[in-house]
């Protein structure tokens, strides 16, 4: 037996989708005997003069009865002796294409209903071109209504031409054109006499049978993170899924973006401790040294993978308002949420001709590639190359709602992680150096954003920049990296010593944290008490305020002050 498909049908208003769907279901005898009683009376009141309305098992909402077109996504589950099936139907206008993208991206195959007397139109083109965008590999185009035009083949001839052009124009693989009528049955779940022409397959025996097993072409392990669990101070274990790979006990690890390398310690999935786990698996890591991790990371073997602060997408806007150059949203990939600004509009794409359109604005439904900047630089990659780290959503800051969706083309300049960074390095000691990031304001998109200007490395009696645009530090001073266990001492803007905690002393200088805050202590005795804190409770906002004054040291620059 097959495994489970997951797919989605598609196509322009009154096309057929929950027709199709609903005609395999009951010729497939999966409904129970009080459902189809009550198909077979609701179709007596319905719009096929009293003949079965297969459309009714899925057009649940009354509004989409009486309109006659499916308005929200129906996902069905059903079986058959060869294969376990998940479908989304979804809705043909252009208002709900957003909906329609919804059920895309938890897709594997597409079926793309076609009017056969009406042939390609422009919403069939935009479904399918959103389907690729989703990552959907698998298309099958249904050629609905043969019926209506006599089961000619003239027609589909020249109907999979078009098609023939459009799988052209978006690349598309594995594309299969079945002609059939969902209404009478032909060629849904066995051939179709009246289709004597046609040598293909019935479309549900092509669903049973299709092979939707991609080769892993995921290099390595990765896991984004999406919790840290530290239930008392002995257990600190990061959660997430392994979306490519398998890891095992003793393995080690790099987290990103800090690029620290730890040990796994201990493996959990399901509650239970394991030597292994594999890709799709939830687990908890546990890791053999503390390591800078929060949600949003990402632990991962064997893999290149990277920081950016520059994307360039593309995107579908889904939103009622225009997108607009400057635009300033909410950006969830991974399991990451940050700011972003949309910069640049490259160019929107016409969904009927394919064509390049330059503009500023994009409305609802429309399809661009776009370049976003984030406020901070995070672990993405091309879509192509890491699924998860390539697919994206915009939201609204405001309203909180899902502005546009899409996924990662190209990838702007690596962000230097833990290692190339400006940091501190001695004897193998070595510490972040955040203290160098400068903060701007940008009256554009109204954000507060970052970047690390100064990119060196020092070590014991280089001098640092004491000054920037946005910071102003003492000439002499304690750095205490918190998340490093590492101490800093500058005298006269000079690094005169780089040791661990346990060889530190407090010396009456004041002290900043790794990020350049002031750190509110007078005392050896103090310095103790918040690194015993820091160590034994999770990070938090009231721990972060009882220790540190944020404004002491740093301020935020206009952008104009200097150039990013």
């Amino acid at each position: 037996m097959k495994g489970l498909l997951k797919f989605i049908t598609c196509g322009s208003v009154d096309d057929g989708k929950s027709t199709l769907i609903g005609h395999i279901l009951y010729d497939s005898k999966l409904l129970f005997a009080d459902q189809e009683r009550a198909l077979e009376l609701d179709s007596k009141v319905g719009s096929r003069g009293g003949k079965i309305d297969y459309s009714l098992l899925l057009d649940g909402l009354m509004a989409e009865r009486e309109q006659g077109i499916t308005i929200d996504v129906a996902y069905r589950y059903f079986t058959t002796d060869n294969r376990s099936f998940i479908v989304a139907d979804t809705p043909g206008h252009e208002e709900y294409t957003r909906n329609m993208a919804v059920g895309a991206s938890f897709a594997d195959l597409a079926v793309i209903l076609v009017d056969a007397s009406q042939g390609v139109l422009v919403q069939t083109r935009r479904h399918a071109r959103i389907c690729s965008l989703m990552g959907i590999r698998y298309f099958v185009f249904a050629i609905n209504k043969m019926d209506l035009v006599k089961y000619d083949k003239t027609v589909f001839d020249k109907i999979e031409k078009q098609i023939d052009e459009l799988k052209a124009e978006l690349l598309l693989d594995n594309v299969v054109i079945i002609p059939l009528s969902a209404t009478e049955g032909d060629n849904v779940t066995q051939k179709s006499v009246n289709i004597p022409w046609y040598n293909g397959p019935a479309l549900l025996e092509y669903l049973e049978k299709v092979d939707i097993t991609e080769k892993n072409t995921e290099e390595g392990f990765y896991m984004p993170v999406q919790r840290v669990c530290r239930p008392d101070h002995n257990f600190r274990g990061f959660q997430g899924q392994i979306e490519s790979g398998s890891i095992s006990v003793g393995d080690e690890l790099i987290s990103l973006p800090g690029n620290e390398k730890a040990s796994v310690k201990q493996l959990l999935a399901a509650g239970k401790s394991v030597e292994k786990a594999f890709t799709g698996q939830p687990v908890t890591i546990t890791l053999d040294r503390e390591v800078d991790v929060s949600r949003g990371c990402v632990l991962a073997k064997n893999i290149n993978l990277a920081a950016y602060k520059r994307l360039f997408v593309s995107l579908l806007w889904m939103d009622d308002s225009k997108l607009e150059e400057g635009g300033e949203y909410l950006v969830k990939l991974g399991t990451k949420t940050i700011v972003g600004i949309v910069t640049k509009i490259k160019y929107a794409i016409d969904v009927n001709t394919g064509e390049h359109i330059h503009t500023e604005k994009l409305s609802k439904n429309g399809i661009a590639a776009c370049e976003i900047l984030l406020n901070e630089a995070i672990i993405a990659d091309k879509f192509e190359y890491h699924k998860t780290l390539g697919e994206f959503i915009l939201i609204d800051r405001i309203t909180n709602m899902t502005s546009a969706c899409g996924v990662v083309e190209e990838v702007g300049e690596k962000e230097s992680g833990f290692s190339d960074k400006a940091s501190f390095k001695h004897n193998g000691i070595e510490a972040r150096g955040d203290i160098f990031e400068e903060f701007f304001y940008s009256e554009e998109s109204r954000a507060v954003l970052k970047y690390q200007t100064v990119r060196n490395t020092y070590t014991i009696g280089d001098k640092i920049p004491t000054k920037g645009v946005s910071y102003n530090y003492p000439d002499s001073f304690d750095i205490l990296v918190l998340r490093d266990n590492v101490a800093v001492k500058i005298r006269n803007k000079e690094v005169v010593d780089i040791l661990t905690f346990d060889s530190y002393t407090y010396e009456n200088y004041p002290v900043i944290n790794g990020r350049g805050f002031e750190i509110k202590v007078n005392s050896n005795e103090d310095i103790q008490k918040l690194i015993s804190e820091y160590k034994n409770t999770n990070p938090n906002d009231d721990l972060i305020a009882k220790w540190m004054n944020f404004n002491t040291y740093r301020g935020i620059a206009l952008q104009l002050d200097y150039n990013i």
